[in-house]
């Protein structure tokens, strides 16, 4: 058997010392002569350690861009695809070309308390924009099960907004990267679609808005992947309740800031958290707009409901605190305490009595696909 070196730089000793952590890395070689040669190489020697684990993420999608940032629960990055393409044909709002992802009109009115009024022929563009974001999650839903990525939903949703004549809103909105947000357990919000593949347990949610003509449909809901436990399950349900409670209070005359002591009041009652740091918008031709709509109560938001008027109710609930961390990519919102988070969202018209829910879905009276497996 031919005899080992010593890996250390200008020592040609015999080597039969192997590394432990090359061993259960599975790399070959790495042999010393003794524990002074192992530990006089060990600054330089552990760079293997690091290529060896960074190959095998890569291999896996998994990766860490964040060296040294502290993650407040279990989940991970993992690779992001290219930015997927949308044909020329399809009509797009006007900062899906923009270098930055700027919406141009948006920002002209970054202020302004106003609340748009919209006449019959915009509300029945409203409506089929609603519909169609309705039948692009539907598609999406079928696809969800333990090992398939949020990569491979995003595809989904996007070829399903493509197949509709529709752009999906959050491509290049302000640069995001992707068509969809999926939003994993701790994840509260605006997660990027990734590499990931879902696992048994998991809480997913997926918020679709599709840009339809010149109006915007806006929904998300929160599903299972596998067995969920109970807690999971019950966190899931009282946050549709909360929404659902919400929806309840819209009619003429009702100020929007009373949306959020409904929602707190419930989500109070069953130990949960409302997150303060994101709320519901108003949406037609412009993705985001007036009015803001906060989840919790006690909020000091501006203006009265009124027919003719459109916006989403979106409440972030959480299983531990209400605040939030932001990853460093700028637009993953976490649990501060990493525990999880869940999420509903619909696009409501005000009526003269009350208020049509553009997105609702239109098999099993209704009720969200969650309430299919519970």
């Amino acid at each position: 058997m031919a005899s080992r070196v010593c890996e250390t730089p200008a020592c040609n000793s015999e080597a039969k010392l192997q590394c432990p952590t090359c061993i259960k890395l599975g790399i070959a070689g790495s042999f010393f002569c003794s524990q002074d040669c192992f530990k006089g190489s060990w600054s330089e020697h552990k760079k293997v350690h690091k290529k060896a684990k960074e190959a095998e993420n890569e291999k896996s999608g998994l990766f860490n861009p964040w060296p040294g940032f502290h993650f407040t629960g279990k989940l991970r990055p993992y690779h992001v695809t290219t930015k997927r393409t949308v044909p020329d044909m399809i009509q797009r709002p006007d900062y899906a070309e923009h270098p930055e992802g700027t919406p141009v009109s948006e920002r002209q009115l970054k202020g302004s308390t106003n609340i748009k009024i919209m006449n019959d022929e915009e509300i029945d563009g409203m409506r089929l924009a609603g519909r169609l974001g309705r039948e692009v999650l539907d598609e999406a839903v079928k696809a969800i099960d333990i090992g398939v990525t949020t990569d491979e939903i995003d595809r989904i949703i996007h070829e399903a907004c493509i197949d509709r004549e529709c752009y999906p809103s959050p491509l290049n909105y302000y640069g995001f990267p992707k068509s969809c947000c999926t939003s994993i357990n701790e994840v509260i919000c605006h997660g990027i679609p990734d590499l990931r593949p879902l696992e048994d347990g998991d809480i997913m949610n997926i918020d679709v808005t599709v840009y339809h003509r010149n109006f915007h449909g806006d929904l998300n809901e929160t599903f299972f992947v596998g067995n969920v436990g109970e807690k999971a399950k019950h966190l899931v349900k009282t946050t549709h309740e909360c929404l659902q409670m919400a929806i309840n209070e819209v009619r003429p005359g009702v100020r929007y800031r009373e949306i959020g002591n409904v929602i707190q009041k419930h989500a109070q009652a069953n130990g949960f958290s409302v997150v303060r740091s994101y709320c519901g918008h108003g949406i037609h031709q412009l993705f985001h707009t007036a009015p803001s709509v906060p989840h919790y109560s006690k909020n000091k938001a501006v203006g009265v409901m009124k027919p003719g008027q459109c916006f989403t109710i979106e409440p972030m609930i959480s299983e531990g605190t209400w605040r939030d961390e932001m990853w460093p990519d700028n637009w993953t919102a976490v649990t501060f305490d990493g525990k999880l988070s869940a999420q509903f969202e619909h696009t409501l018209l005000v009526t003269d009595i009350g208020c049509d829910v553009l997105t609702k879905r239109l098999e099993n009276n209704g009720q969200p696909h969650f309430m299919d497996k519970m």
